[in-house]
């Protein structure tokens, strides 16, 4: 298993901040308690002890408590010491012990700490941890507290309250124990739900480079099945599919491509060496070999077409249009292209409405490949346009674009054939046995110069009428 996988990065990474948020959270559980329990207990020990110095004013001062006898006082020592749970210390003001509800003292010389005297004299109280000079095997919790006498305030005695450190730490360990316990049934629950989301987020992203790697491999109909639960996951995976979608059709493009040039260099090539060899071995006759060489003449023609078409495209895929965008009137380019097209124009006996404004029509792009559009798209409504029809060349304006219309007269084009038009290589069965010369790459560029400047053209055809329209943004 490698550990540089993105599953294993993820599991670790999230698995580590469950057991650190837990770790933190089991300190500061653990501390807060414990010192809850022990400030409860502080106060509650320090009633007991304010009560008690209360009931020892008289003893010390007399040696009765309103009326009941020494016996009295310490049965009822005794009786509260029972009742909080521990152990009552009477003493002197120099520590001595004088009364213990603790049975291991009676009978024994004890006295408390001078540091623990010096501090109830001195501060009025005293709480902490200590063994009371080794009288304890464990440091026990105690509280002391001076018995004042009511009428001079003088300090009679000293009252200490010693409770079992076990019994604190028993409880607090309970309490551990049940937080360790659930914070372990916390941390097994998150690592294994951390586990099943960690798979369920990186198969999608494996399945993804299985498909990537079947890519390289030719193999273009992998698909990748979206998770249904990750929207970030299934964004990606439809990213992924519709790049593959792409590329599945930029191959069959390319398939296509390489299959239309290899038929359109086929047929001129196979003219050219079929009739050259036919005059060179005196298959055709000398008096029709002028016939032929104009055939042979033409076809060659044809192919400089089809590669200066080839150049022209691969010159378009390469350059950088938006750079060379500059301002420039389109009405100059409509006449320039109309200049331009005049032989073709009259060798077919067209006339020619032009609908273009007085005033330019300033716009952005690329003057040479916009006019280049424009002589494109009058050469192939020329093309097709019966003789001594009208060919309509017109200019209007919309929304901050500038719109260019060339229509002609013919047959009305189907509708499923309108999107094919801008197709590499594209011809309909009709033009494609009327039309010898064209190469079918004409409208192609078209597309492609304004897919370039990020501009749209539209083609209808209806009742014998074809206008090709396309857009160029206006500037002022």
């Amino acid at each position: 298993m490698r550990s540089k996988s993105l599953y294993w990065h993820q599991f670790l990474l999230t698995a580590g901040m469950v057991a650190l948020a837990m770790t933190v959270l089991a300190v500061s559980f653990l501390a807060l308690s414990y010192n809850y329990s022990l400030s409860e207990k502080r106060s509650t020990m320090k009633k007991d002890v304010a009560m008690i110095s209360e009931l020892s004013r008289a003893y010390f001062a007399g040696g009765d408590i309103t009326g009941y006898g020494t016996l009295n006082f310490r049965q009822l020592a005794s009786y509260l010491a029972d009742l909080s749970g521990d152990d009552v210390l009477i003493c002197q003001t120099d520590g001595t012990v004088l009364l213990s509800s603790d049975e291991h003292l009676v009978g024994k010389s004890v006295s408390l700490p001078e540091s623990i005297v010096y501090e109830v004299l001195t501060n009025g109280t005293y709480s902490g941890m200590t063994d009371l000079g080794n009288l304890y095997h464990h440091r026990e919790f105690i509280i002391c507290m001076p018995v004042v006498n009511q009428y001079d305030g003088e300090i009679t005695g000293i009252v200490a309250m010693v409770s079992d450190s076990t019994d604190l730490t028993e409880m607090w360990r309970a309490f551990a124990g049940i937080f360790f316990f659930t914070a372990l049934t916390v941390l097994l629950t998150a690592v294994v739900a951390c586990s099943m989301v960690t798979a369920q987020q990186t198969k999608p992203l494996q399945d993804i480079a299985k498909a990537a790697r079947r890519f390289a491999g030719g193999n273009f109909d992998q698909r990748v099945v979206k998770s249904g639960s990750i929207d970030e996951i299934d964004e990606l995976a439809d990213s992924f599919n519709a790049m593959a979608d792409s590329l599945q059709r930029t191959e069959l493009q390319r398939r296509e491509f390489i299959a239309n040039v290899s038929h359109e260099l086929k047929t001129p090539m196979t003219t050219i060496g079929g009739y050259t060899d036919g005059i060179l071995d005196g298959t055709i006759p000398p008096e029709k070999a002028n016939q032929y060489l104009q055939t042979i003449s033409d076809e060659t023609k044809r192919l400089a077409r089809l590669v200066r078409r080839m150049l022209d495209i691969s010159r378009l895929q390469a350059s950088d249009v938006i750079r060379d965008k500059k301002r420039f009137d389109i009405c100059e380019s409509m006449r320039c292209a109309i200049i331009s097209m005049e032989k073709k124009i009259m060798d077919r006996g067209l006339d020619v409405a032009a609908e273009i404004p007085d005033e330019p029509v300033w716009v952005l792009g690329d003057p040479d490949l916009i006019t280049q559009v424009i002589y494109n798209l009058l050469e192939n409504a020329a093309k097709f346009a019966p003789q001594g029809s009208t060919l309509k060349l017109a200019l209007g304006t919309r929304g901050g674009k500038a719109l260019v219309a060339i229509q002609n007269q013919g047959d009305t084009i189907a509708p499923e054939e309108l999107p094919l038009l801008f197709e590499r290589f594209h011809k309909s069965d009709k033009s494609r046995s009327e039309d010898k010369d064209g190469v079918g790459l004409g409208l192609y560029i078209v597309k492609t110069i304004l897919n370039q400047h990020r501009e749209e053209i539209r083609v209808t055809s209806e009742n014998g009428v074809t206008t090709f329209t396309f857009t160029v943004t206006m500037t002022k």
